[in-house]
């Protein structure tokens, strides 16, 4: 897995986009380095695009679930949004739908902060 990161406005909005499995291991490591960093660069609106993501378990979900109280602690909003079918079955099944924000796209992410 790799992320990219996407700024909008200064910090103001920020996007990461996980691609692959979030699985656990670095990968997953990788993805909570970068919300961390950009959480202490200012960052309080975040994206998190998983339209690139085939695959999450338990601790994936974990890790998502670990940025969404570290942004909301920190007075921040996460939103996640293109979620392919299967990772939307788990978050659905695991009532995570109630707990993140959850926009079809990327620009409904975004402009619904």
């Amino acid at each position: 897995m790799s992320v990219k990161v996407t700024t909008l406005n200064n910090l103001e909005v920020a996007v990461l986009e996980p691609r692959g499995s979030i699985i656990g291991g670095k990968e997953t490591d990788e993805l909570k380095e970068k919300a961390k960093d950009l959480f202490e660069q200012g960052n309080r609106k975040l994206v998190v695009d998983l339209g690139g993501v085939t695959y999450i378990n338990s601790t994936g979900i974990g890790a998502l679930v670990g940025l969404h109280a570290m942004y909301t602690k920190g007075q921040g909003k996460i939103k996640l949004c293109n979620m392919g079918k299967s990772v939307q079955n788990v978050f659905v099944i695991t009532k995570l739908t109630s707990v993140f924000d959850v926009e079809e796209t990327r620009d409904a992410a975004i402009m619904n902060f």
